[in-house]
């Protein structure tokens, strides 16, 4: 299948959106997502100032993933659409993700989030303030932040319970 084209009435902001190029992306670590761009223009362009950046691991060197041209059979012509006859301005990959990664790799961003979306964001102040709830000189409640593996291994000596975690861009906001 081809880079679809969403199309929508209203735009966010009172304006008129006609269609969306959805393209299939891949960065180098070959982690697989969705653009959505007003053209292939557009793409190359935010593409080229660093603004496209895979939701996973934040890498900006990103593949556009080879996809066979969409053709409209039922015109009764076989000719390629317009867009799909342009030679490809960006790097290409042919790679094909596992079904089962890329679900793995869904799933795993889903529960990232879901900790991002339940916990306070303590920053650097992760091992001071676990160790003073586990003193009971602050209320318990659920935090996340940053931490040393020797700070790490120092609360678990403690009993406290830590869970190291990957510090993705893409947990912290919705995709767009």
């Amino acid at each position: 299948m081809g880079p679809a084209v969403a199309q929508r009435r209203n735009g966010l902001f009172g304006g008129t959106i006609d269609a969306m190029k959805v393209l299939n992306l891949q960065c180098a670590h070959q982690h697989e997502f969705e653009g959505w761009f007003a053209s292939e223009d557009d793409f190359v362009s935010q593409l080229g100032r660093g603004m496209v950046a895979c939701p996973l691991c934040g890498d900006v060197h990103i593949d556009k993933k080879l996809t066979a041209p969409r053709l409209n059979l039922r015109s009764g012509r076989n000719e390629p659409e317009p867009a799909a006859a342009q030679a490809p301005s960006v790097a290409m990959s042919n790679h094909v993700m596992d079904p089962e990664l890329a679900a793995l790799q869904a799933r795993m961003l889903r529960a990232l989030r879901e900790v991002v979306a339940n916990t306070e964001d303590v920053g650097e102040r992760f091992a001071d303030e676990a160790r003073a709830m586990h003193h009971g000189e602050l209320d318990h409640r659920n935090i996340r932040g940053q931490a040393s593996p020797q700070e790490a291994l120092a609360l678990m000596e403690e009993g406290i319970e830590v869970i190291a975690l990957p510090a993705l861009p893409a947990i912290k906001e919705t995709l767009q």
